[in-house]
């Protein structure tokens, strides 16, 4: 699967080891993809010599920190299937399955969450 995949926001990379990747740190290491961007638009470092206009943010847990890449420098890992989004204020999330996919379910709400909401419906009732 790896080299050739199509690589998209959220999946999971390992970083080729060259001289490039090795002068930041990053050789062989393995992140998630947090972005994708045309540098020519918003002009980001990139590591690696780019042959097209496509740039992927990696994000590094361990390093708490990220870096615009070529895409020709990483290898897919996978989709990482089970990741979620979620926006605050929205009652759906995403899950990633493990072909790539998004799908969006109801997201529960938290305890407090919950309590508000039975606290506005106690006061109506004593209305």
């Amino acid at each position: 699967m790896g080299a050739n995949m199509p690589l998209s926001f959220g999946d999971n990379v390992r970083v080729r080891a060259t001289p490039a990747t090795e002068r930041v740190g990053v050789a062989g290491r393995a992140g998630n993809i947090h972005g994708v961007t045309t540098p020519s638009v918003t002009g980001v470092e990139v590591v690696g010599d780019l042959t097209g206009d496509q740039a992927f943010n990696v994000f590094f847990d361990e390093l708490d920190k990220g870096f615009w890449f070529a895409p020709e420098l990483l290898e897919f890992v996978d989709h990482a299937p089970g990741a979620t989004i979620a926006i605050k204020g929205v009652p759906k999330k995403w899950v990633r399955t493990a072909d790539g996919d998004w799908e969006e379910s109801s997201r529960v709400p938290r305890p407090r969450e919950w309590l508000a909401w039975l606290a506005r419906i106690f006061r109506g009732r004593q209305r």
